[in-house]
């Protein structure tokens, strides 16, 4: 009987746990809820500093899915290694009404590789997916992850994306006092609460509120600079058995030095093969170019992510004998390639990108995803990318240009900027020829020359590599004219520190041009219009950033039938503006006009009240581009 009555009473308690509603939607505010695809009803993380070589994170997130477009984060990835260990990863998933739907046993969470894109690499994750057909629901997430090292500090993004709205959100860090972190808060008020904890520790804590929803704004700063985000890093570490300390940019760079420190050995076939490749150059430049051609002809990018966290580069002598590395080898193999010239080379951290990345250059830390090479020319810096095989010698380009680096050299680590590419260098010239028929289709030859960073328009700079149906296929996607057909194509470069890709096209233009009665209406403008139309606003909230100047240069040529003249040609267009210039002529002479077109923008960031005049800009430009030349039948 007793037996019984304690079943009965252990089936009661689990119905009443079963019936507690839990994060109801009708619960979140509407202000929140107005043009959100998510709601982070909850959102903790507590980082514990144990030791300089020991630190636990913990995470509890309750999310609430609004609709589809949300449904991405409703999978949770929780990564670790051989010195990281999950403790616990638990999941549960609520409906709209707070009824618990599911929660998954640790079978039905998946432990995987996070090798993609890497060859080699012994990073996995436990990966658990409560998505769901029916809308709204939420997932709540709770994990813990221990270290055994003390490097990197998990940082925290308070609104983790557009359209993504939070109800409470709050970050900890918690540490004995000798190992007291650095942190540095963006984009907020430092609203720091410091604490005591039972054991003696002290604690930072931060906490955030009722932040609706965002969207980045067009020709706006990523919504990264623009909300709440916490960066946090330690003073000493540790990280498997090499220690360090992080408190200036010099002593994080020697911590870095000590992890290359004699990897730069190469074998003495590669010695002789360096001797032989530079006794017939005479400048640092030329050694250093024959050595990168050297590197490229001889090594491939394969992505590695062993030895201490991926921070350690092969030896030398590895590259030598397979031929293959990560950035970090292949940028050491390269420094070791110059050191036999006898040329100083050296190693450097980066932030790598197409958008414009850059690093907090007053918080020292490891913010860097890539290595590159600098090679100091007197006044000059030559900057080499070591993991392409067809990068041209002393590029950088979009990726690694523009930014602030750290690089390594005896003395520690120092910060230094690299290449600026300006709008003069960033020039776009087009000739292009077309001879129009009777009938409204043309036939069109092109010349397009590409310079600095508009090599890379469109990933050009892969396609001059590709296969001749790849390269086809770049021409039909980046030639901008409604109806086409390539005769014949030849893409082309110049390689350089400042490169030029060219793009020859012979076309048949379908219908380029209308026919009505004795009338042939035609666009000169054959394929360079400005697309951009601005949104429609009262209170732009961000800067505007153009991220990259450049100019570009169009004259277009059309060949007219004898019996076609113009009935009108428009008058020369100028405007100018904070952001840039624009310059449109037409000329007319023994049956050809010539029209011509210059279009320089200005990279920088601009107030938020300059909007309506950016605005404007390019309202006048989008006119001008689009307008019509009318031509009468003398017949």
């Amino acid at each position: 009987m007793r037996s019984l009555m304690l079943l009965c009473a252990v089936l009661l308690s689990l119905k009443a746990q079963g019936d507690e509603k839990k994060f109801p939607v009708s619960t979140i505010p509407d202000s929140l809820k107005t043009g959100a695809h998510v709601v982070f009803r909850l959102d903790q993380s507590e980082y514990t500093i144990v030791s300089k070589n020991h630190a636990i994170w913990h995470v509890h997130q309750v999310i609430t899915i609004l609709d589809g477009v949300g449904k991405h984060h409703a999978i949770e990835a929780v990564g670790y290694d051989k010195l990281s260990t999950v403790n616990y990863f638990r999941a549960q998933v609520y409906d709209g009404e707070g009824n618990g739907l599911k929660k998954l046993k640790s079978s039905e969470i998946q432990d995987v590789s996070a090798a993609a894109g890497s060859l080699y690499q012994d990073n996995r994750m436990k990966v658990a997916d409560l998505t769901q057909s029916q809308y709204p629901y939420s997932v709540e997430f709770e994990y813990e992850v221990e270290y055994q090292y003390l490097f990197y500090i998990p940082g925290w993004h308070v609104v983790p994306g557009e359209k993504i709205a939070v109800e409470f959100s709050s970050y900890s860090l918690i540490f004995p006092r000798d190992l007291a972190p650095r942190y540095a808060i963006m984009n907020s008020p430092d609203q720091v609460i410091k604490g005591k904890q039972k054991d003696g520790k002290e604690s930072y804590t931060w906490t955030f509120r009722n932040i609706k929803p965002r969207t980045t704004e067009p020709y706006g700063p990523s919504l990264e600079e623009q909300s709440p985000w916490i960066m946090a890093a330690p003073t000493k570490f540790e990280y498997s058995n090499y220690p360090g300390e992080m408190d200036s940019w010099k002593n994080f760079g020697l911590w870095i030095k000590s992890l290359n420190l004699g990897r730069d050995v190469l074998s003495e076939e590669t010695r002789a093969k360096v001797r032989e490749l530079i006794k017939n150059k005479n400048t640092l430049e030329e050694k250093t170019s024959v050595l990168y051609e050297f590197l490229q002809s001889k090594t491939r990018y394969v992505s590695i992510q062993l030895g201490i966290g991926g921070f350690q580069p092969f030896e030398a002598l590895v590259v030598d004998r397979t031929s293959y590395g990560d950035c970090k080898a292949l940028s050491n193999y390269m420094v070791a390639l110059l050191k036999e010239a006898g040329i100083s080379a050296n190693y450097v951290l980066i932030q790598g990108g197409r958008r414009e990345d850059d690093i907090l250059v007053d918080f020292p830390s490891t913010q860097f995803n890539h290595v590159i090479v600098a090679v100091p020319n007197k006044t000059d810096t030559l900057w080499l990318e070591c993991t392409s095989q067809t990068n041209p010698f002393g590029y950088l380009g979009r990726f690694t240009g523009d930014r602030h680096a750290l690089l390594i050299n005896d003395t520690g680590g120092h910060i230094v900027r690299t290449t600026v590419y300006k709008e003069d260098q960033n020039i776009q010239n087009r000739n292009a020829d077309v001879y129009v028929l009777p009938t409204g289709d043309a036939t069109a030859t092109v010349q397009t020359a590409y310079h600095g960073l508009q090599y890379e328009n469109g990933y050009l700079e892969s396609a001059l590599t590709a296969s001749p149906n790849d390269q086809k296929e770049w021409i039909m996607k980046n030639t901008a004219i409604p109806s086409f057909e390539v005769k014949t194509y030849k893409l082309s470069q110049q390689k350089g520190k400042l490169p030029i890709a060219r793009v020859d096209l012979e076309l048949n233009l379908r219908r380029l041009a209308t026919v009505s009665g004795k009338r042939l209406f035609i666009s000169p403008n054959l394929m360079n219009r400005s697309t951009f139309v601005s949104e429609k606003t009262t209170a732009r909230m961000a800067e505007i950033v153009e991220t990259f100047g450049y100019i570009d240069f169009d004259t277009v040529r059309l060949h007219l039938p004898e019996n076609l003249y113009p009935e009108f040609l428009p008058r020369a267009v100028k405007i100018e503006s904070r952001f840039g210039e624009y310059e449109s002529t037409f000329s007319f002479d023994e049956g050809i006009v010539i029209y011509t077109r210059k279009m320089k923008v200005k990279k920088g960031r601009f107030p938020a009240g300059a909007y309506h005049e950016f605005s404007d800009f390019y309202k006048n430009i989008n006119k001008s581009d689009n307008i019509k030349l009318v031509f009468l039948n003398k017949t």
